[in-house]
């Protein structure tokens, strides 16, 4: 696979006021730029694939197979915000290279990746440049001919395309300047949209689906109300399924970014499994457990096998901050070499289950039988009830079950004992929180503090288990350094910090509880 290219640019189209034919306006002397370089013209010839139903381009997703120009080869360019998408590339071949179809997998499927539509391009390209006469961005100017079948259409378009590391500043500085000669932003965020609409044959958006901007959520933490749910009729049955399209958009976007490893990636796609989840058991007046519990337990086969790299994540961090954090006197022999060693075996296997999971069968099948729930939801009667008479209803049932596992595990003498129980209750209270962001758009500031505090129980347990974990693996350091030859003293260090930190934990766990149990949270969620 061919490097990943950040494109950050703005596509223009000439207004009747000012046709094709006069031009485009001299840019020198906006804002940084010096002069105008005319590197020639190229002739380009693309073809668009994608599924039948255009499952790509209804994402905005685009996989073209382009001769002509520097750069011929395929490419997929995945959405990350409005006017910024990652260019995937990939040498030219007569099949859809391996690599890009797995990073489109989660779309695509099962079907077929299929000729869509035929875009030729004569483009002429100029070079923005500074005073030193460095590239600033790169002036397109295209004639562009799209053919489908019979359906053929033209028109001429301009582009510019930032080079690395100049700010948008820039655009907006441009788009002034050809304002003023009547040329408007393109409406159509690529040359395929505008392609497939012109011919006809444009993709209906997916119901609750991502659109064209789904690459650039980066969570659904606090999901979406009905009116972001086309044909919503405001029951408390829409405001949790457009609960459920949320969490759904995320494990399909994320998909391809956790194949790329992006930060923060593994981390999002886990939360959506356990926020639907979560979501399937708070609101079991709301859909059937029937047909929602065998998809959960999929969802926790999927959380499972993302955390294995997501906890070895975590844990490295944690260690190696404490680690860094110790003075000199305190380290002794080769303790950040070992923990090198130690991450780097244990972080290509995590890799390995990741691909392993999302290539499976198992992970296709758990995202069909989303759609399919989404698609025909089982719902119950209250799904046809008044959100602000179910929904709190739920929200509280899940606080008072977090209530009662804090006050079980608190009641325990130290040990694994507690350790597990207290790790029980900060399940409860993500669950807890989860509840109470997916009922946000119904219920307003009420919901919103009440997850926040339910956040803060989170945390703090979080913190905890962290610390139960990090021991264990300290302890594992420790004796591998020991039968290496080395010191273990700096684990040993370590260790007895994680025990200290857990300590404050438990100690503190009474205080932020009163704080998040306070029954006035509860009362203003009612209201």
């Amino acid at each position: 696979m061919a490097d990943t290219k950040r494109e950050i640019e703005r596509k223009f189209e000439f207004t009747q006021a000012k046709p094709a034919r006069h031009g485009v306006p001299d840019l020198t002397g906006t804002a940084a730029i010096a002069a105008v370089r005319d590197q020639g013209t190229v002739d380009l010839d693309a073809v668009y694939y994608d599924t039948p139903d255009q499952r790509l381009a209804a994402d905005g997703l685009t996989l073209r197979r382009r001769t002509g120009g520097p750069d011929a080869g395929w490419h997929l360019k995945l959405p990350v915000s409005p006017g910024v998408r990652d260019e995937i590339g990939a040498e030219l071949g007569d099949t859809v290279p391996r690599p890009l179809a797995a990073l489109v997998r989660s779309r695509v499927r099962g079907a077929p990746l299929e000729p869509q539509i035929r875009i030729l391009s004569s483009r002429r390209v100029s070079h923005l440049l500074d005073a030193e006469g460095t590239l600033l961005a790169e002036l397109s100017t295209d004639t562009v001919r799209a053919e489908r079948g019979e359906a053929t259409a033209t028109w001429t378009e301009v582009e510019v395309e930032l080079a690395d590391g100049v700010g948008p500043e820039l655009l907006d500085e441009v788009e002034k300047t050809f304002r003023k000669a009547g040329l408007e932003v393109s409406a159509s965020p690529s040359k395929l949209a505008r392609a497939l609409a012109e011919t006809g044959t444009a993709p209906a958006a997916r119901p609750g689906g991502e659109g064209s901007a789904a690459g650039s959520r980066s969570d659904a933490g606090s999901g979406a109300g009905p009116g972001s749910d086309a044909g919503s009729d405001g029951t408390a049955g829409a405001y949790v399924l457009a609960y459920l399209r949320a969490q759904r958009d995320t494990l399909v976007s994320q998909d391809p970014a956790v194949r790329r490893g992006l930060p923060d990636s593994v981390h999002r796609m886990r939360v959506a499994c356990r926020r639907l989840r979560s979501a399937f058991k708070t609101y079991r007046t709301v859909l059937d457990r029937d047909a929602t519990d065998p998809i959960g337990e999929e969802l926790r086969w999927l959380a499972t096998e993302l955390g294995v790299d997501r906890d070895q994540e975590v844990l490295l961090d944690r260690i190696q901050t404490h680690l860094d954090a110790l003075p000199s006197p305190l380290l002794h022999g080769p303790v950040h070499a070992r923990l090198h060693t130690w991450n780097a075996t244990r972080r290509t296997e995590s890799r390995r289950r990741v691909t392993a999971a999302l290539d499976s069968p198992r992970h296709l099948a758990l995202l069909d039988s989303l759609d399919a729930l989404l698609d025909a939801p089982p719902l119950r009667k209250a799904a046809r009830g008044r959100p602000r008479r179910v929904l709190p209803k739920a929200v509280l049932r899940d606080r008072r079950r977090l209530a009662d596992r804090i006050g079980a595990a608190l009641a325990l003498a130290e040990g694994p004992e507690r350790d597990l129980a207290l790790h029980e209750a900060r399940k409860a209270a993500k669950r807890a929180r989860y509840a109470a962001e997916a009922a946000v758009p119904a219920l307003g500031k009420p919901a919103k503090r009440l997850a926040k505090a339910m956040k803060s129980v989170q945390s703090l347990l979080g913190e905890h288990q962290d610390g139960v974990v990090a021991r264990d693996a300290l302890h594992g350091l420790a004796r591998q350094a020991d039968g290496a030859g080395e010191s273990a003293f700096t684990w040993g260090v370590l260790y007895a910090r994680e025990e200290a930190l857990a300590a404050r934990a438990e100690q503190d766990l009474p205080r932020v509880w009163e704080t998040a149990g306070d029954p006035r949270l509860g009362s203003a969620l009612r209201r």
